[in-house]
């Protein structure tokens, strides 16, 4: 039996996320604070108690939710005494999710990707006007398909503007992302195409497409310095769906991941075919957790976010 740990990403993210953690245990206290510290700002408050509209703000959402996971890490390897480098073969994040696999495995400074996710996120923001690009969920195709759709709605709309396929997540749930016009005649295209469903996300930006491309220069500077040393597994990156362990390759997966599309589908069936059977999705919500069941049933996936939780996953690694 192989075992993978993997981290949520945007969309995950709820009001009162993590408050129970803290509640409970020192490690999770410790943990939020060293992430306040860090950007200097009481994220923690926001996301026990605060704006839902601020903690959806990328910038801020980024940051919050590797902190939650994060802080279950910390619980796990402190509270319960996991060895993170013997519990699991490998660790994946979705998007933003791999900053929390990266720092959860040692290779990445828990400070450094707090401050380094809220500059991907205020990047993120910045790259493309509020209102000039959107994200949509097609529901019912596969990859290929919707890559035509999405060439297709590109070319009709005109005026060179980008249609582009942005998160593989499973089998018939694949999002889109680009120019608002664009990706609205995606959406209205995919019915003929045979989708079951097609609807606009909301979201502030098209992530994980080519108008992306001034926030991977800003992140390729921001990552220049950082000190990335190799993790004590190999991390699933987005852009390749395979392991890495070269620092230097997975400084650069960073950027490229910035423009490029979360291979998540991918991810997930690379891991099985390695002998993985069981997957903990550490962190808020249970996204992931949906996603890999839709993906492969012979794949086990548990959501570990709650106090229950985590004292059920050091019961059972330890026995």
């Amino acid at each position: 039996m192989s075992r993978a740990f993997v981290f949520p990403g945007q969309g995950s993210q709820f009001i009162g996320m993590g408050k129970d953690l803290a509640d409970s245990f020192t490690e999770a206290k410790e943990t939020f604070q060293q992430v306040d510290d860090a950007l200097s700002q009481k994220l923690t408050q926001l996301m026990f108690t605060g704006d839902e509209q601020e903690l959806n703000l990328t910038e801020n959402t980024q940051p919050a939710l590797m902190a939650v996971s994060m802080a279950v890490v910390n619980i796990l390897k402190r509270q319960g005494g996991i060895r993170f480098e013997t519990a699991c073969a490998f660790m994946a994040g979705h998007s933003l999710g791999e900053y929390a696999a990266l720092t959860a495995s040692g290779a990445i400074d828990l400070p450094v990707t707090a401050r380094l996710l809220k500059t991907r996120g205020q990047a993120m923001q910045k790259a493309v006007p509020v209102g000039v690009g959107s994200m949509a969920a097609i529901l019912g195709l596969d990859l290929p398909d919707v890559q035509k759709v999405a060439k297709d709605a590109a070319k009709q709309a005109g005026q060179a503007l980008v249609c582009e396929a942005a998160n593989d997540n499973s089998t018939g749930q694949v999002v889109v992302s680009g120019h608002t016009a664009a990706v609205q005649m995606a959406v209205d295209m995919a019915s003929a195409a045979g989708a079951k469903r097609a609807v606009i996300l909301p979201v502030s930006a098209p992530f994980h497409c080519t108008l992306m491309a001034p926030a991977a220069q800003v992140m390729a500077y921001a990552l220049a310095d950082t000190d990335i040393r190799p993790p004590c597994v190999p991390i699933v990156c987005n852009v390749t769906a395979k392991g890495e362990t070269e620092p230097s390759h997975i400084r650069r997966l960073l950027v490229d991941q910035i423009t490029g599309m979360v291979r998540w589908r991918e991810s997930v069936l690379w891991m099985k075919d390695q002998g993985v059977t069981e997957m903990y999705e550490l962190g808020a919500g249970k996204v992931l957790s949906g996603l890999v069941k839709r993906i492969d049933k012979d794949v086990a996936c548990e959501s570990v976010g709650t106090p229950a939780q985590i004292d059920e996953l050091i019961t059972k690694l330890k026995g």
